[in-house]
């Protein structure tokens, strides 16, 4: 600091705020603990997303991944898992697949949304309790509204009914898909979810498809909700020479951000959506959630989004 400088700022505030503000600068950030717990989660860029605008609000976040594929913890230690984070002082934690129906039992209060919608993505550590809340289901939703604006909806097909699948079931039908239909190998899950949305949105809107083959045809577009395409599990849910260039497909999976279906439908010239937009969406809600009590601040989406698509390209 030059002398001009600092004469400049003496006189503009009293020494005691210039005092104030130089300790709040050179003052160490202070320290949360997240985790994310799932399955083949080594490539998920949610730590890096949580710890850098942790970075922009004066936190130093330590984002913990907790994979059962590398530790071999199974859905009956969930309970001790979750105590002892909580007891550790974490101030919440991700879930993803598949454990984020099996965690519901486990929680001492639900958000409306994770009531309504059967699963559970993002549990905070609260006065001692542990509350759980799903922000998968507006992360979809914001994310398919800015891709297929003006894409027609009356009809799509929906591969998967697990708990991403029960989320972004109900953003779909929320956000101008006229019908929807499922399809899921587990048939007794997919029947519950059908029951569910049924209860919520009509029968009307609601199928229940078997064999893709029969229900692509009819449809304006797709909603991939598996896993298939993840790294641990490669290749797409159904057969490639079913897409069409005037179908549009939406991903949930994002690493890699470029599955085999969206490659698949971009050759063919379809629109599509990448699960980029729905893993900001969600982080940035789960931020604001795990960081209610403590920041006045919310997250930014589209911070949040630029440094996830700098990651990817890197």
């Amino acid at each position: 600091m030059t002398r001009e400088l600092a004469k400049t700022l003496l006189r503009a505030a009293p020494i005691a705020v210039l005092q104030a503000t130089l300790r709040e600068m050179t003052a160490p950030l202070k320290k949360v603990l997240l985790g994310l717990i799932g399955a083949g989660i080594q490539q998920s860029l949610t730590p890096a997303m949580q710890e850098e605008e942790g970075r922009h609000h004066g936190l130093d976040v330590h984002y913990q991944l907790i994979d059962c594929n590398e530790t071999g913890f199974t859905a009956a230690q969930l309970p001790a898992l979750l105590q002892a984070a909580q007891h550790m002082g974490f101030a919440g934690v991700n879930v993803t697949h598949p454990f984020k129906q099996a965690v519901i039992s486990l929680l001492d209060e639900l958000s409306d949304e994770a009531r309504l919608i059967g699963a559970v993505n993002t549990v905070v550590f609260q006065g001692g309790r542990k509350i759980g809340y799903n922000t998968d289901c507006p992360g979809f939703a914001s994310a398919f509204l800015h891709s297929f604006a003006t894409q027609p909806k009356s009809h799509a097909v929906q591969f998967g009914s697990g708990g991403a699948g029960a989320a972004v079931a109900h953003a779909a039908l929320r956000s101008g898909v006229e019908t929807l239909s499922l399809i899921d190998l587990d048939t007794a899950r997919r029947d519950a979810l059908v029951a569910d949305l049924r209860g919520v949105y009509g029968s009307a809107r609601i199928r229940v498809a078997d064999d893709a083959r029969d229900a692509v045809p009819a449809a304006q577009g797709i909603i991939n909700a598996t896993p298939m395409g993840m790294a641990n599990y490669p290749g797409m849910a159904f057969d490639a020479a079913l897409l069409r260039p005037d179908l549009w497909v939406a991903e949930i999976v994002y690493f890699p951000l470029e599955t085999a279906l969206l490659r698949a439908a971009r050759n063919l010239g379809a629109p599509t959506m990448d699960g980029g937009g729905m893993a900001v969406g969600q982080a940035a809600d789960a931020f604001d959630l795990f960081h209610q009590t403590t920041l006045a601040a919310r997250a930014d989406a589209a911070r949040m989004s630029a440094h996830f698509r700098r990651m990817v390209t890197a």
